[in-house]
């Protein structure tokens, strides 16, 4: 099938160089001229482990622009995957969809097009959408209702395994109003439903996989099925960190518990690792726009709410575990391995790292930092913060009071420690992921703080 993407960002991006891994021929629409040429070039804008090589694998299949008319009027299918990013009150903020989906409305041909939201949109975007679409198809000239249909196809990829997520799928959710739609999206993914596709190399099919669950729905209900998804997870990570602080004061052993409790299938163990919370570019954003969606239905949303609450705190508690065990913050120097809001990605958005950092720099600390991905874009996207960023983790370690683990890099977890000790003023850890050991830090001389215990 013929493709269009407007948005390459991680969800479009990823997206697009997928299709065309599965044959598809793909074009990615992008206003960002530089993005543009960097594309054209084979070069990745974001770090994402293997989908630079693959992109330039899939150059001969795809092709980047900043407008393609051409592109839109002659696909099969349009992706729309702008950023919708937060307002201050909560809501998202939907003025990059909205353009998106008048230039694809201006561009669409005669023949029956499937529009597709890709971003994480609230309730009712799809209709939305629709009109949206349909009112700048006909300031073409064209009275056709019947030339395209808009449908939903929420992504749930994990940033850092963004590829394997695409083509591995726990499930594939497809909605729309529109039968013609829901046929199409499934001939267009029916590669991955059916996992017929050869792998690429440096992300294997799972051994065991057969064929991927679909879920074929209204556009209500898979908006909501994103929301509500991102939202569960989010509260799984604030429950085990409530948890945690209580483990903390009863004398348990929270990875005990954590394990304890994952072990119940009907819980299960992904997400409950307790620690400084989540960040990034989904569940902060998301359970805003759930509670600001639900709010216009009248309907509050307590636990979630809750959930955002207590991943606040969790930044808080850095500094509290902080000053119990300094004391005076005050003209400390404070080190922090990692920036990003998880390995493998050099995302900032919603970052625990960036709390913590103001923080620490509110108490007039001297703040470092290092991270393998992220400091390049940390320069240019926050160039006024005084913050000294290393070149290694050990420049980090060197001369600071306090070292925290902000992110869980392998690489970090294989620093010669023994040695670093000597080279702090005190050798004090905090590991805000619950990532190293706590035996073997102590034995190579830190005072190890963590969450949970």
């Amino acid at each position: 099938m013929k493709v269009c993407i407007v948005g390459t960002g991680y969800v479009g991006l990823t997206t697009g160089t997928c299709l065309a891994w599965l044959g598809h021929e793909v074009t990615c629409i992008d206003a960002d001229q530089s993005k543009v040429n960097m594309l054209k070039a084979g070069k990745c804008p974001i770090y994402e482990p293997y989908l630079e090589q693959m992109l330039q694998d899939m150059l001969p299949r795809m092709r980047f622009a900043v407008e393609s008319p051409e592109a839109i009027s002659e696909a099969d299918v349009v992706f729309i995957a702008v950023g919708t990013p937060p307002h201050p009150k909560g809501g998202p903020d939907l003025s990059y969809l909205r353009e998106a989906a008048e230039t694809v409305g201006r561009h669409l041909d005669s023949h029956f097009t499937v529009v597709v939201n890709k971003s994480t949109v609230p309730i009712g975007s799809g209709n939305w959408v629709g009109a949206l679409v349909r009112e700048s198809y006909r300031g073409n000239g064209s009275r056709s209702q019947d030339h395209f249909a808009v449908a939903s196809n929420p992504e749930f990829l994990r940033e850092g395994a963004a590829i394997f997520d695409t083509l591995y799928p726990d499930r594939v959710v497809l909605g729309s109003d529109d039968s013609r739609a829901i046929g199409m999206l499934y001939a267009l993914y029916r590669p991955v439903l059916e996992q017929t596709f050869v792998p690429p190399p440096n992300v294997p099919r799972p051994e065991h996989l057969g064929a991927v669950p679909v879920i074929t729905t209204d556009l209500a209900s898979a908006e909501l099925i994103k929301y509500a998804a991102n939202a569960f997870l989010a509260l799984k990570i604030s429950y085990i960190n409530e948890i945690g602080h209580l483990a903390e004061k009863a004398g348990a052993d929270i990875s005990q518990v954590a394990k304890g409790i994952g072990l119940d299938a009907r819980i299960g163990t992904r997400f409950l690792q307790p620690g400084i919370g989540w960040g990034g570019s989904c569940f902060g954003k998301d359970t805003a726009a759930l509670i600001s969606t639900a709010g216009e239905y009248g309907v509050p949303m307590q636990i979630v709410a809750a959930a955002r609450e207590v991943n606040c705190h969790q930044r808080e508690r850095v500094i509290e575990k902080l000053l119990g065990e300094l004391k005076i913050l005050k003209g400390r120097t404070i080190g922090l391995l990692g920036l990003a809001f998880k390995p493998n990605t050099d995302d900032l958005r919603e970052a625990p790292a960036l709390s913590i950092v103001q923080n620490l720099l509110d108490r007039d600390c001297k703040v470092k930092a290092h991270d393998p991905a992220a400091m390049r874009r940390f320069r240019a996207e926050y160039a006024g913060v005084p913050l000294a960023l290393c070149e290694n983790p050990e420049e980090v370690v060197r001369d600071s009071d306090a070292v925290v683990l902000v992110t869980d890099w392998q690489e970090y977890r294989d620093l010669p420690w023994s040695e670093l000790a000597g080279t702090m003023r005190k050798p004090v850890l905090l590991d805000g992921r619950n990532f190293l050991s706590r035996s073997q830090m102590e034995a190579a001389g830190f005072t190890y703080l963590s969450f949970g215990a």
